[in-house]
């Protein structure tokens, strides 16, 4: 898995417990997730469908640089399905795991539609 997407936990991050909001992790990963599902699928309609158990297994605080990683696991008929890990970028300690993000490739109607992928075609270069 690659971690390239990077975010720095600031003021306006935090819940009342002074640590990440999760609601504000859960957004920044759906946007990422979404991002990369439009790169392997080539087309602009993609959605969220499914995301499973969101495992919370640590914490983040302000001043902390957190990297997310997805990779592609899965590839159906119209969808793709991912995994996601959120850790903390020095010292990688694990923060968030999620098995399963699915997203479905959409025609421009709004219609799910066959991507014909079978396998990662994009990947990122270092």
């Amino acid at each position: 898995m690659n971690f390239y997407t990077r975010k720095w936990i600031k003021p306006e991050d935090l819940n009342p417990n002074g640590s990440l909001f999760g609601g504000t992790l859960l957004r920044w990963i759906d946007e990422e997730a979404v991002i990369y599902a439009i790169v392997q699928l080539g087309n602009p309609h993609v959605v969220t469908k499914y995301i499973s158990e969101i495992n919370f297994v640590s914490s983040a605080k302000q001043g902390d640089i957190i990297e997310m990683g997805i990779e592609a696991v899965n590839f159906g008929r119209t969808s793709l399905t991912m995994r996601c890990v959120v850790r903390n970028k020095i010292t990688r300690k694990i923060i968030l795991s999620i098995d399963k993000l699915v997203f479905v490739n959409l025609d421009p109607d709004g219609n799910p539609t066959p991507h014909n992928k079978t396998e990662i075609t994009y990947a990122y270069r270092d």
